[in-house]
């Protein structure tokens, strides 16, 4: 009433809030205290707006080569990350970033599309004939194999990171060295 009877500003019911700090959403932020100081955190809602953003980005079908997924990706991370890098996010940022490299090995693994394919490139990424053979003929699913540690050993974090895929915490390691 205040602020609208005395100060003649209009307030948004719905948007505006007098509350506990936690739990807030400001600008995307969440806040949190800890050891009697307020802390910044990505709000739960932005949190899965970016991974839902990341699995659009990383859809096996949305036919993209490499190297437009790859800047794509940099580009959604890079923005991502330079607004949100005030909040406290590691755990978040390395979990994600997990899921991440599943995704895109997921959609490599997907290009590769035919057995005899999917075998050359498992014996070219180090894999023994045999286990490359099982592994490039088995039935189960894009996702199920993106996390066997067959393509884990092919396509490993480094290999990934050589290739220029970026990554949430290589990002935000730019923007706070340590």
């Amino acid at each position: 009433r205040f602020i609208e009877n005395v100060l003649y500003l209009k307030v948004n019911k719905e948007k505006t809030v007098v509350s506990y700090v936690r739990g807030v959403k400001y600008l995307g932020y969440s806040f949190y205290v800890m050891k009697g100081k307020c802390q910044l955190t990505v709000h739960p809602k932005s949190k899965a707006k970016m991974k839902s953003r990341l699995k659009e980005l990383t859809s096996r079908s949305n036919g993209w080569g490499y190297a437009k997924r790859k800047q794509k990706l940099k580009e959604s991370i890079r923005g991502w990350v330079g607004y949100y890098h005030l909040a406290n996010m590691k755990r978040l940022l390395l979990e994600t970033d997990e899921w991440l490299r599943r995704r895109i090995r997921m959609c490599i693994w997907k290009a590769w599309k035919k057995v005899k394919t999917k075998v050359a490139n498992l014996i070219r990424c180090g894999i023994n004939k045999y286990k490359a053979h099982e592994w490039g003929n088995t039935r189960k699913g894009y996702w199920h194999i993106a996390n066997s540690p067959i393509l884990a050993t092919a396509i490993s974090n480094n290999n990934l990171r050589a290739a220029g895929y970026a990554t949430l915490m290589g990002t935000y390691l730019e923007w706070h060295p340590k």
